[in-house]
């Protein structure tokens, strides 16, 4: 298997072992369930990872390169927007703001991808 490909089930494990971490914290009694929600929510930290990652990745053109830099921009600020909001925002304000900044930056970025393909012709020839 490639290098990348074990990082990432690597840090799918890590991300799922924190989380299975943080459920048995709290039946146990050590934090509660607002606690238990921050914690597992620190997946944003893991997008700004892998959004900082992108633009470091080999790409087969210019345009895949121009790709992974918008996308690598937009998935690591809205990543720290996530984790930041969840690590230190009321619950609900959390919800509200993290996860629709997360979302927004996708929709971002899908915007972005359909934008460039129609600006191209669909068939990746410039029009």
């Amino acid at each position: 298997m490639k290098k990348e490909v074990l990082v990432g089930l690597a840090w799918a494990a890590a991300i799922v072992l924190v989380a299975l971490a943080a459920q048995l914290a709290r039946e146990h009694g050590y934090i509660d369930a607002e606690t238990t929600q921050r914690v597992v929510a620190m997946n944003g930290l893991v997008i700004a990872y892998y959004g900082n990652r992108a633009p470091k990745a080999l790409a087969p053109s210019a345009l895949a390169r121009q790709v992974a830099r918008f996308s690598g921009w937009v998935l690591a600020l809205s990543g720290l927007v996530y984790a930041g909001f969840w690590a230190f925002a009321p619950l609900p304000l959390a919800m509200t703001i993290g996860t629709g900044g997360l979302a927004a930056g996708v929709i971002m970025i899908i915007g972005y991808c359909v934008g460039l393909r129609t600006k191209l012709g669909g068939d990746g020839s410039a029009a």
